[in-house]
């Protein structure tokens, strides 16, 4: 099996090799480290890669996209909420323990559901984020949620923080765990024992949201 990766050069001390959820291995190297290490230290971990790449569990069958009809239900914060259609105009998205969208917007239920999710996404990560980085005494430049699809959160050498907003549909301890994990990147880097004991003090329930993801991911990983 050849392996294929991507290198991502930046201004850090240690390299870094994750496989993410699409099975592109992406490398995280100092500035300063030759492609002939890199290589090197990668053909070091190819049995690990492998596992990695051909996890079942972590890759499940992909997941039916919806109708929008009636009766249909979407995630939202962890739990699932009935979809209802009315003939009456609504204008976008109605919620109140059950999601309304008029007949008329049906056909432009996706754009409106996604505007929609990412308008609460925005609204929910963003206090998180704030109180975690007021929480660990770190700054972050910039807040966003993109359209990334196989990455729940990202810190970039910049210090800016991204979120998927598809992590809205997680419950709210998941949020919490994801917002602080990536925080905590600023103070450290890889995912070291000193990583996990900041993240266990600002979220003690941090395996419970890890298993949360193991088993779920993918119901996050397509819009609805």
């Amino acid at each position: 099996m050849q392996l294929e990766y991507e290198i991502k050069f930046s201004n850090r001390k240690t390299l870094n090799i994750t496989v993410e959820r699409d099975r592109k291995i992406i490398v995280r190297a100092p500035l300063n480290l030759s492609i002939e290490k890199i290589e090197e230290i990668v053909q070091s971990k190819r049995q690990w890669l492998k596992e990695k790449i051909n996890h079942a569990q972590k890759y499940p069958a992909d997941t039916k996209p919806k109708e929008f009809i009636s009766g249909e239900t979407l995630l939202y914060l962890g739990k699932n909420y009935q979809l209802l259609v009315v003939d009456e105009p609504i204008e976008g998205i109605e919620f109140n323990q059950r999601f309304r969208i008029s007949r008329e917007n049906q056909k432009n239920a996706n754009k409106l559901f996604k505007a929609w999710y990412m308008k609460q996404a925005l609204s929910k990560i963003e206090p998180l984020a704030k109180m975690y980085a007021t929480n660990l005494g770190v700054k972050f430049n910039e807040f966003k949620t993109s359209q990334m699809k196989y990455r729940w959160g990202s810190c970039t050498p910049n210090n800016n923080i991204i979120f998927n907003w598809r992590i809205i549909k997680a419950p709210m301890y998941v949020l919490e765990y994801l917002v602080a994990h990536e925080l905590v990147h600023l103070i450290e880097e890889n995912h070291t024992p000193r990583f996990w004991n900041i993240l266990s003090i600002q979220v003690p329930n941090y395996l419970k949201a890890k298993n949360w993801l193991k088993v779920n991911g993918h119901l996050l990983e397509v819009d609805f």
